[in-house]
């Protein structure tokens, strides 16, 4: 059945729901290797500095900005019988194949020329993946409460992609380690492999709905323009740059941090992030179940004052002790996972909103703007943590041996950022106007406007005093 003719308000089938949710798999596994792995890899198996190397992944990483907001126009233009969203998504398939085998298997001697190159080509996969399943969920239902369960499966299931690369120490009783750098290769199959199975199975049972009332007309710098000032959209970019940087402070400097500081071998490091993830497959639906009775904002409030409790709590461990870290991992974890979710799931919303009041289509756009500043965030981060290490003499080749003013100032770049940060992204919601009953206000416009384009349609194609027969 074609979700055209489905009831905006009517929620998916699970099977389905599943099979959607299942295609966000691919890119979660590459953000979590690219923000905690590979930076290691490329500084510590192929000895780049890190301050050259924080350096070339913000420069790659503040370019790929403009490629985001390009792919968002071009998507809300597409029109094809595929669909608006489902040929860009396709698209991302061969194009992530081809980048991570390049940036997962550089060759010996591989410089900054190749990093720039293929790295850059990576996070494009990456855009064409995310913007276009992103804006493809936002349009299979209008309803509040059904986006919330939609964006929390995705998460969900991307969370749990993620738990299982990082099972394979000990799945595998060590012969694949992400940590490790021989593993690096191997990984890049696995996650190609993922994407081989997942893509197609999101695109082959999940149609997309043409979203109503909008418009073919070719749209001006206007229109764009309204997308970044309109207040409700605005707040989630300031507020999800902070909620970006507040954890993404933490991820390229995770292994230097639990091995240097915590005093964790490289076979337990990657195991501390299975709590933390896991415990994101159950906290991505429970915030959604939250968000339906408290709304999404007030949601995303509470997760960043439980973020800030239990990464204090984390931080105050003592080091080496394995069961405990990983239950304050799990607690950070399942906090963390409500950020990007509802987020997210609040960018429908604004879609909506700007439907209506512009007739025009522009989810890709507003989905390229949130992750515009997921790059952005962690962009900067990465730029300034790894300077900040670098000057406190921190070495992070492999089997270096670092002085405790170096571990000090890797503990303090680990301990006070994210808190603050995240506190203070969850402050932009104060205020925050587009709740359920304003979106419910809204669709039920859409749907009405919808239905009279549809009347005069019909109209128009007969006479005066003729009517239209009855469909036999």
């Amino acid at each position: 059945m074609s979700l055209a003719t489905e009831a905006p308000a009517g929620r998916l089938s699970f099977p389905r729901l599943f099979a959607f949710s299942a295609g966000s798999i691919p890119a979660y596994l590459l953000l979590g290797i690219m923000g905690v792995y590979l930076p290691r890899f490329y500084a510590g198996h192929l000895g780049m500095s890190l301050l050259t190397l924080g350096a070339a992944i913000a420069v790659i990483r503040l370019a790929d900005l403009g490629i985001d907001l390009f792919l968002g126009m071009a998507m809300d233009k597409t029109m094809t019988a595929f669909g608006r969203y489902r040929p860009w998504y396709l698209l991302g398939l061969p194009v992530l194949a081809l980048a991570v085998f390049k940036v997962f298997n550089p060759p010996e001697g591989a410089g900054i020329n190749y990093l720039l190159l293929w790295y850059t080509l990576l996070y494009i996969a990456y855009s064409l993946l995310v913007l276009s399943h992103s804006a493809w969920a936002g349009t299979i239902s209008g309803h509040y409460d059904e986006r919330s369960r939609i964006f929390g499966w995705m998460m969900g299931l991307g969370f749990a992609g993620s738990v299982a690369i990082n099972l394979l120490p000990l799945v595998t009783h060590g012969a694949i380690n992400p940590a490790k750098s021989a593993s690096i290769p191997t990984i890049g199959w696995i996650i190609i492999a993922s994407a081989v199975v997942a893509v197609p199975l999101a695109l082959l049972l999940t149609p997309e709905r043409e979203a109503p009332l909008a418009r073919k007309e070719r749209p001006t710098f206007k229109d764009y323009a309204a997308v970044v000032t309109t207040p409700s959209m605005l707040r989630l970019l300031l507020a999800d740059l902070f909620l970006t940087l507040g954890p993404g402070t933490t991820a390229p400097i995770y292994i230097f941090f639990f091995h240097e500081a915590k005093k964790f071998s490289l076979v337990e490091v990657p195991l501390l992030l299975i709590p933390y993830t896991a415990a994101g497959v159950i906290g991505a639906p429970f915030w959604g179940r939250v968000a339906q009775k408290l709304g999404k904002h007030r949601t995303v409030q509470i997760a960043c004052i439980c973020y800030a409790i239990t990464q204090t709590i984390l931080m105050a461990l003592p080091a080496g002790q394995f069961a405990i870290t990983a239950v304050a991992m799990a607690s950070v974890g399942f906090c963390a996972s409500a950020f990007i979710l509802l987020v997210r799931a609040m960018v429908a919303d604004v879609a909506d909103q700007l439907r209506l009041e512009t007739g025009r289509e522009r989810s890709g756009v507003l989905f390229a703007l949130v992750t515009m500043t997921q790059k952005f965030g962690t962009s900067i981060t990465i730029s300034i943590v790894f300077p900040i290490l670098g000057y406190v003499g921190f070495n992070a080749k492999d089997g270096a041996v670092n002085t405790p003013h170096a571990i000090w100032g890797l503990e303090m770049c680990y301990l006070f950022a994210p808190i603050i940060l995240v506190l203070v992204g969850g402050c932009f919601f104060f205020g925050y106007s587009l709740t359920a009953e304003r979106q419910s206000e809204i669709r039920a416009q859409l749907e009405a406007m919808a239905k009279v384009d549809v009347a005069s349609a019909e109209e128009s194609l007969v006479g005066p005093g003729e009517t239209v027969a009855p469909a036999e």
